[in-house]
């Protein structure tokens, strides 16, 4: 997805689905070609955000990997991203659903 100037969420765990998101991946690629962006990448859990990332800067015509290890999402959490430069950023995020059946 595009991500704005607004935070955003890339992936929401409903707050009563019983299950866990296990992310695996989470790529960020800058599309402007001749300036840096800067993206902050959080999560949302009881209306405060955690951040993984803060103001971190994404190249020109680059693309990061933002993520080493796999993190997890419970009930009730988003994963959210803010992009310093409208158009600049998008991500792609890859996940699991661990579900308690």
């Amino acid at each position: 997805q595009q991500v704005g100037t607004s935070a955003t969420s890339i992936t929401t765990n409903a707050t009563a689905s019983g299950d866990v998101y296990k992310i695996n991946a989470l790529y960020i690629s800058n599309v402007d070609g001749t300036a840096n962006a800067e993206v902050d990448i959080s999560i949302l859990r009881s209306s405060v955000n955690y951040h993984i990332a803060k103001t971190l800067v994404v190249p020109a015509d680059a693309t990061i990997d933002v993520l080493s290890k796999p993190i997890y999402l419970e009930a009730g959490d988003a994963l959210q991203l803010l992009a310093n430069a409208a158009s600049d950023l998008e991500a792609i995020c890859s996940y699991e659903i661990i579900t308690d059946a």
